[in-house]
């Protein structure tokens, strides 16, 4: 897409939005994974090839993808250079560039149940934005708190989110979770 149709389809979804603030605007995504066998899975999204996800070597994988936890951090990375390029083209500001790194750091310990009291999941992730742009430091600094602030994988990240799910066991309901 160009930089103007860009603009333009950005423009009519506010704009919308705007007209009819009161009313809930819910979006649903979706996904499928398939177990592919030992730790390679396909993720399905969309109309798009499937996706493959792996564990590295030291995790008893093959390598062959992603893993899941590296997949979030891709996701957070990706979904703030998304909202850095949309905002600017809302707001005219001017970006030459936008690069996030991620590190992310959990204790393998509570993945395989070494130790209970080590949670499996990510404990810190630490994110570094680099902006290129010839705008002055305060519209930036500025722009970067709208864009940190609107951004819904790191929202959903900080904020605690009501997850529920379901187990199947051919095809009945064995227990929800």
């Amino acid at each position: 897409m160009t930089t103007s149709t860009i603009s333009k389809k950005i423009h009519e979804m506010v704009t919308h939005l705007q007209k009819n603030s009161a009313a809930p605007a819910p979006a649903m995504f979706k996904a499928q994974v398939r177990l592919d066998g030992g730790t390679q899975c396909s993720a399905y999204v969309r109309k798009f090839p499937a996706l493959l996800i792996d564990e590295p070597p030291d995790m008893g994988g093959n390598d062959a993808g992603m893993n899941p936890v590296e997949l979030l951090l891709t996701s957070l990375g990706a979904c703030q250079g998304i909202l850095y390029s949309l905002y600017a083209h809302m707001t005219g500001i001017k970006l030459d560039s936008v690069i996030v790194d991620l590190k992310g750091q959990l204790d393998v310990r509570g993945v395989f149940g070494v130790d209970p009291s080590v949670p499996p999941g990510y404990q810190t992730i630490k994110f570094e934005t680099r902006i290129t742009s010839q705008e002055d430091p305060a519209t930036i600094a500025e722009f970067v708190r709208m864009v940190e602030a609107r951004c819904p994988t790191l929202d959903t990240l900080k904020r605690p989110v009501n997850v529920t799910g379901k187990v199947f066991l051919n095809g009945e309901a064995l227990m929800p979770l």
